[in-house]
């Protein structure tokens, strides 16, 4: 199917260049606030529960606002959207610095950092959902999958940086000069987008309505099967192991040197964050010249599915380095092929709204996973847990073969008649 953009057609590794700078950047201001918050709640006097509130807020604004900025995205174009995204996502940090002396502000700090952490929410579905709009727009299934890769790897290793850089600037500077920095990261990425991004629209007379958004989801099953298999991946990486490895370290005693389990787990998932990554960038490439790249799916999950599988049976640390290197390996070679894959199914004027719909599905998963993960790790614990993990991973795999091994090149016709 044909994607059309106004103006000359851009250079698409710039393009993508600037949605990488742009994502891994969002990332960064994202993560800073994971080391920091949690020791400085209780010099702001921010309860324990609030702190997790305000951590967990922006996922669940970007949740509401996923298939929104995909209608938006789809009406007026991507560029405007996306470069509001990218400086809502500069100035987040601010509002961090604004949240340590809230001055005559008649605001307390919690709720500025409440507030903060919801715009970012906000900004990131612009951001994410339009890069999947533009990337699609731009490219064809001949290149698609190399490009949605590099965005992908941008995005995934944002997070675990700022992680990293918020926990070294604050040992050695503050917290406010590690949420200056994060802000000024964020709006030197606005900036080249503003420089580089084109205005991306298909060339189209209406486009779905949100109300209609189901039923074309519904009408296609390998698109509901993109999703549901979206959510059962960031279920299990984003909420069960995320979730639940610093409790598996402790439990069996998997240290790294003198660092106890806490400090353990957090090598223990860079190792399977940079898995992650690398396959991203290597799967993507390669699902471009596959007949339909889809097919990398099920490999993915088998890949996915053992690292869970190693976990539960064997829990020493050279085990669980592999196993949670298996899980990275396993998310990197299934959510590149599948992304550029929707963009190949998607009806030119609904690439926005069905991106949008795809992190709905992810967002969905990774906030209910923490919330179902630890009450069933202690009450069964993590041999059962884990291995119940393997079971939803293969019920992920038979929907993703019985629905995603057809002819991707062309919609459906129940698809293109969801709009009449």
């Amino acid at each position: 199917m044909s994607r059309l953009f106004g103006g000359e057609d851009p250079s698409v590794p710039y393009v993508v260049g600037s949605l990488v700078a742009g994502v891994f950047l969002g990332g960064v201001g994202g993560g800073v606030a994971f080391p920091t918050l949690p020791t400085l709640g209780p010099l702001l006097g921010i309860s324990p529960l609030f702190v997790g509130v305000i951590l967990s807020v922006n996922r669940f604004t970007r949740l509401l606002m996923n298939t929104p900025a995909g209608q938006i995205l789809d009406t007026v174009g991507t560029r405007r959207p996306m470069i509001a995204g990218f400086v809502v996502q500069g100035l987040v940090p601010f509002g961090y610095v604004l949240g340590l002396d809230p001055g005559p502000i008649p605001l307390d700090s919690a709720t500025i950092f409440l507030l903060s952490r919801a715009c970012w929410g906000l900004g990131s579905a612009f951001v994410f959902v339009g890069a999947f709009s533009t990337i699609t727009h731009i490219t064809t299934p001949a290149n698609r999958g190399r490009w949605v890769g590099y965005m992908r790897g941008g995005q995934s290793l944002g997070f675990p940086a700022g992680l990293v850089m918020g926990g070294l600037v604050t040992d050695a500077f503050g917290y406010a000069t590690a949420f200056v920095v994060a802000g000024a990261a964020g709006l030197c990425a606005a900036a080249v987008a503003a420089l580089v991004l084109p205005n991306v629209n298909a060339d189209i007379g209406e486009t779905t309505s949100l109300r209609d958004l189901p039923a074309l989801v519904g009408a296609d099953a390998r698109i509901f099967a993109v999703g549901a298999v979206n959510f059962v991946i960031r279920f299990l990486f984003a909420g069960v192991l995320l979730s639940t490895v610093v409790l598996y370290a402790e439990t069996y005693g998997i240290g790294i040197g003198t660092l106890s389990g806490v400090g353990a787990s957090g090598l223990v998932m860079a190792v399977s964050v940079l898995g992650s990554s690398l396959t991203t960038l290597l799967v993507g490439r390669y699902s471009d010249g596959l007949t339909n790249r889809a097919a990398l799916t099920v490999p993915g999950l088998v890949v996915f599915g053992s690292g869970f599988a190693l976990l539960a049976l064997v829990q020493t640390l050279e085990t669980t380095l592999l196993g949670v290197a298996l899980i990275g390996v396993g998310v990197g070679g299934t959510n590149p092929p599948l992304l550029a894959y929707l963009g190949d199914i998607s009806p030119d004027d609904d690439v926005g709204k069905l991106g949008g719909a795809y992190n709905v599905f992810g967002d969905l998963g990774s906030t209910l996973g923490p919330l179902v993960a630890l009450p069933v790790a202690n009450a069964v614990g993590f041999t059962v847990a884990y291995l119940a993990c393997v079971g939803l991973v293969a019920v992920a795999c038979v929907l993703a073969a019985r629905t995603l091994y057809g002819d991707a090149s062309e919609v459906d016709a129940s698809v293109a008649s969801a709009d009449d």
